[in-house]
């Protein structure tokens, strides 16, 4: 039987290690990033115990005087950040985000178009066989746009005939889901958005990685090109809390703000409200240099490991104009593989399915991929240079199958002069500085 006060301590124990191991490893997860030490001291005050359910200002519960405040001050800042008529900060994370414009844009058994997720979308919109959200709970059809695997991009051409046809056959889409997980190059939304708009489509853009680089002015500009809404999370590239948000015009305010509340969330985090205030003000000031370094850190790593006989994908085009690069490994191994290989070397990466993995008979556990992202070591301020030094700590563990024990000592060693978080307005603790409040 377990003895209450030890298993506290060793539930503090471990958090403590997995500080120290983060502060000597190399954080290469494109779904994640680190917060700056005034994000985290807003989600560790009183307002993570409390109430506010309903529309700032028409809440169901007392208490929200100072809530209220800082939630208007969010809702502005991101307006100002992302140039947008309306915004719903209160989605806990980018899988509610999604499920708030099915809600207030689709009933169940519509159609919506989206990517499959060995071409990089995410399962927040797969369907039902596969245990996607949009399809087990939200009940929707769930179809695919056409994908040219040499651009690693949506086909226009085909996509525009596939709409056609299902409008022919009396069942077009409802909605379609531009954006995704795998995700390299702006897609095509401007040249599809009358093609869905004619048939009755809401076009709508999962930003959830990429939101930063909008942000910051250097991927592609949904609002603008014609979404509908916009869905993200705001801890991936946009570096705050865990968390989500809507963006999207002021005709559509009622329904996403009732698909929001009380269709899918309750209370929404009050914490991670005001870290996300705190992010978007950071966002505003360093946003630009920082999603600058992001994609110049992005490219360099795939050269990198180009030369270093890794097979980076969209090599034709760059490898990629975002935060992420993507890695065929199968020649090597397999992903799930090298995953663990790495991660035993303090090198943090994932896995991932890419395409033709399923038709080679892959899966996502072992898939042919790596996909890698630079979003939370550049806030630790790593630069081009950088990124070499870790395209050759990869290169040893995947090419040249070195024992990981001996990388993982040269990477410890790489991290000891990284261990700040930069963008942001004051770098007062370190990155991964465990804090003690007992």
């Amino acid at each position: 039987m377990a003895n209450p006060k030890e298993s506290r301590d060793k539930v503090l124990e471990l958090l403590q290690e997995h500080h120290k191991w983060f502060s000597e490893s190399i954080p290469l997860i494109a779904s994640e990033n680190v917060p700056s030490p005034a994000v985290r001291e807003a989600i560790l005050t009183d307002f993570g115990n409390r109430y506010a359910e309903g529309w700032v200002g028409e809440r169901v519960y007392a208490g929200c005087i100072y809530i209220d405040q800082v939630e208007r001050l969010c809702i502005d800042l991101a307006k100002q950040l992302f140039q947008a008529e309306f915004v719903d900060i209160r989605p806990v994370s980018g899988v509610c985000a999604n499920l708030v414009v099915y809600t207030a844009f689709t009933n169940p058994g519509d159609r919506i178009l989206t990517l499959a997720i060995p071409n990089g979308g995410h399962i927040s919109s797969g369907r039902k066989d596969f245990n996607g959200t949009a399809g087990s709970v939200h009940g929707l059809d769930v179809d695919y746009f056409a994908f040219d695997r040499e651009e690693m991009n949506i086909d226009v051409d085909k996509t525009k005939q596939k709409v056609e046809k299902m409008k022919q056959e009396g069942k077009p889409p409802k909605l379609a889901m531009f954006g995704g997980s795998l995700f390299l190059f702006p897609h095509p939304m401007k040249e599809l958005v009358d093609t869905f708009h004619d048939v009755g489509a809401k076009v709508i853009y999962d930003a959830a990685h990429v939101a930063g680089l909008i942000a910051g002015g250097k991927f592609q500009d949904p609002l603008r090109e014609g979404a509908d809404a916009v869905c993200m999370s705001t801890h991936k590239t946009l570096f705050g809390p865990q968390g989500g948000a809507v963006l999207s015009l002021n005709i559509y305010s009622e329904e996403i703000k009732k698909a929001t509340f009380p269709s899918n969330t309750s209370n929404h985090h009050l914490h991670h409200l005001a870290g996300k205030a705190v992010a978007f003000a950071e966002m505003l000031e360093f946003g630009k240099e920082y999603a600058e370094q992001v994609v110049t850190n992005a490219k360099a790593l795939g050269q990198a490991l180009h030369e270093r006989d890794l097979t980076v994908l969209g090599e034709g085009k760059g490898f990629t104009e975002s935060h992420q690069i993507v890695v065929d490994v199968s020649k090597h191994g397999l992903g799930g593989d090298m995953e663990r290989a790495l991660e035993s070397a303090n090198v943090i990466l994932n896995r991932q399915l890419i395409p033709g993995d399923i038709q080679a008979g892959r899966h996502y556990q072992n898939p042919g991929g790596l996909r890698i992202g630079t979003p939370e070591v550049t806030r630790l301020g790593m630069k081009k240079n950088e990124m070499v030094e870790i395209a050759e700590f990869i290169k040893r563990i995947v090419v040249s199958k070195e024992d990981p024990k001996k990388v993982k000592q040269d990477v410890t060693d790489f991290r000891k002069n990284f261990q700040n978080v930069h963008y942001c307005f004051e770098s007062t603790r370190k990155a991964y500085e465990y804090i003690k409040l007992r």
